[in-house]
């Protein structure tokens, strides 16, 4: 999973067709609890990006998509939001949220 941030965001997100994105903070215990079923699900599509951004380190993007709350998956579709997942969720419950 690719580390994302303010320097490389847009350009990430604009370059796949499919990019997930795991918006989360080291603090957050659900965001830990999602990060191996987020790598689980990336090695079972290949053909869809994964990246994660602390939204401690990049606030200014957390707000530009009004985060509030984390973990916050989003599913971008040639750098349009697609799906949105937020909080913990079961594997099979997050890739229905996705439709990946």
């Amino acid at each position: 999973m690719k580390t994302l941030n303010a320097g490389n965001f847009t350009e990430e997100i604009r370059s796949k067709d499919l990019y997930v994105v795991d918006f989360f903070a080291d603090w957050c215990g659900p965001c830990r609890m999602l990060a191996p079923l987020l790598a689980e699900l990336e090695a079972e599509n290949p053909s869809v990006s994964f990246g994660k951004l602390n939204v401690d380190e990049a606030p200014q993007i957390a707000g530009q998509y009004g985060i509030q709350s984390i973990p916050y998956v989003v599913l971008f579709k040639k750098g349009e939001i697609a799906a949105v997942s937020i909080g913990f969720k079961p594997k099979a419950e997050l890739k229905n949220a996705l439709g990946i």
